[in-house]
């Protein structure tokens, strides 16, 4: 499966595309959509909305993932990664793309093992699992995402299985 993941930000934007069985997890490509903080919040939200919307046609996901809006202390922050979460989830949606969501926590715990892990734990678990090594930490986070949904998306599937399996046993 083909899973994009975005690290949603106002000034960077971070993408990753993995190739993933669940287990095994490879490197499509990634990269940082960077906005100028000068320019208004309009400008950077259609900038970004059009750089995922490249890269969603570029690698044709079959499934994306976003981190879930997390509390924060400054409403103002809060307020502006709501704008650059929509915006991406606009992109994926017009794209007709199934989509993930997961908290912090959850990606943490899926990638690093411990939820409450630093960005650079996961950027050496994302190279770990990956092979490839990420300098950007907004990239590491955004394959951290892919990541995350693709070996959920392996854990729901096998529990499905599984409960067929007890079902039709007699």
């Amino acid at each position: 499966m083909r899973v994009l993941g975005i690290d949603c930000g106002t000034e960077r934007t971070g993408w990753g595309v993995i190739e993933s069985d669940g287990r095994r997890h490879s490197v499509v490509g990634h990269g940082v959509i960077r906005t100028l903080p000068r320019d208004g919040l309009e400008i950077r939200l259609a900038s970004i909305a059009g750089a995922l919307r490249l890269v969603i046609s570029q690698h044709a996901p079959e499934a994306a993932a976003v981190e879930e809006v997390f509390y924060s202390q400054n409403v103002k922050t809060a307020l502006k990664l709501a704008h650059v979460r929509g915006v991406a989830l606009l992109a994926i949606a017009e794209a007709g793309v199934r989509l993930g969501e997961y908290s912090p926590l959850e990606v943490k715990i899926s990638v690093v093992g411990y939820g409450r892990a630093e960005k650079h734990q996961v950027q050496l678990m994302v190279r770990s699992l990956t092979g490839i090594e990420v300098e950007s930490e907004d990239a590491a986070d955004a394959l951290a995402v892919a990541i995350c949904h693709a070996t959920q998306t392996l854990l729901s599937s096998s529990r499905v299985t599984s409960s067929r399996a007890v079902r039709v046993a007699p």
